[in-house]
């Protein structure tokens, strides 16, 4: 009889324990699933093209410290664009349908998409670096509201390489000399100002330039010095013109639907820290170019970059102004036919942005 009543005890003993066990699993199951939605976020980042060496040496480390730094539980899974096969014509479908969570993407293959975007750099419009911070500054919102409203895709940041200039494999003594080249363009606006003076334009996105270069698929591209350089451009080019013609801008943009997993709290932490990565990318573009362009052409001057022995083709006065003339009897008027057709109201949007703070205005 004793040893049926110590069973008994130890049967209840057991099943109490079981019963606790079982409601701290279901306490901690509950407390697991209660953690705000930022706490489990992973944020799957593509990013600049690799071999853009020095925006990458920025944007990297940025998104392996945002979570320190800005205090959100989040978890970038970064890599450049280029090294999980992305191609960029596919940007704004694969962080529409959440492919990618947050984007690089130049602002010229957004315009194949929509023009309106290309408002934002066109051609001979801003022609320095003050100039176009009016005009990004002046766009960023009407920019941002399209984006989110056609795309499910936010605005980060927008940042320029910097001034886009010519690399060509062919004698070039002047802006005239485009005439008959094959020149690497990336956006509406730059390819009819190739035609206009008289060149052929060849879409290309930037890893695939250096061996159209090479092969004589094109003769002539367009980019950033800095990009060039670390692109190894100079090695299948021979002359340089510095022509600023546009800048470059770029977007970092990340999908609606994973940005609503965030806070309002945590979203303007995370603002704030993407801020300060568009102050650093705008910083490279003015710091960086002046040092690429003397390493280009083999001055002594060169600290920062790979130096090459590339010939520089003067730019004259003449030079610059058929550029705006050019945008103003090509460009602007190509603008406003294509982005006018998709958005009645795109023209006057653009007068009562860029058109202020550039002094320009579309007829």
């Amino acid at each position: 009889m004793r040893e049926n009543n110590e069973i008994m005890r130890w049967i209840v003993q057991t099943v109490r324990t079981v019963r606790l066990s079982l409601s701290i699993g279901i306490v901690l199951t509950i407390a697991a699933v209660a953690l705000p939605a930022s706490a489990q976020v992973e944020m799957r980042v593509a990013g600049i093209t690799s071999s853009n060496r020095k925006h990458v040496d920025i944007e990297r480390p940025f998104f392996d410290a945002l979570a320190k730094n800005s205090g959100v539980q989040v978890r970038p899974n970064y890599n450049p664009h280029d090294s999980v096969g992305m191609h960029l014509q596919e940007a704004l479908r694969h962080v529409r349908t959440g492919t990618f969570d947050v984007l690089s993407v130049p602002i010229g293959l957004l315009s194949r998409d929509d023009p309106f975007f290309e408002g934002l750099d066109l051609v001979g419009v801003s022609t320095n670096m003050n100039e176009l911070r009016k005009v990004v500054d002046a766009y960023r919102s009407v920019f941002d509201r399209r984006l989110q409203s056609k795309f499910n895709a936010k605005v980060l940041l927008l940042w320029p390489y910097g001034p886009q200039v010519f690399y060509c494999n062919a004698e070039l003594k002047s802006l005239d000399d485009l005439k008959g080249q094959k020149v690497r363009t990336y956006t509406a606006s730059m390819s009819a100002l190739v035609q206009h003076f008289g060149g052929t334009p060849v879409t290309l996105q930037f890893p695939e330039v250096y061996p159209a270069l090479q092969r004589g698929v094109a003769t002539c591209a367009v980019t950033s010095p800095t990009s060039g350089s670390t692109g190894n451009w100079p090695e299948v080019t021979t002359h340089l013109l510095s022509l600023s013609v546009a800048n470059g801008v770029t977007g970092h943009f990340v999908n609606l639907d994973h940005w609503k997993r965030y806070s309002p709290a945590d979203q303007k932490k995370l603002e704030a820290e993407f801020k300060k990565f568009e102050g650093q990318m705008w910083d490279l573009a003015v710091r960086v170019n002046e040092d690429a362009t003397n390493c280009n052409l083999g001055r002594d001057a060169c600290k920062d970059h790979v130096k090459f022995k590339m010939k520089a083709v003067d730019i004259t006065p003449a030079d610059l102004r058929k550029v705006k003339a050019a945008a103003s009897a090509v460009v602007l008027p190509m603008f406003k036919q294509a982005c006018n057709r998709v958005d009645p109201t795109c023209a006057s949007t653009w007068n009562d942005t860029v058109g202020k703070a550039s002094g320009l205005r579309i007829e």
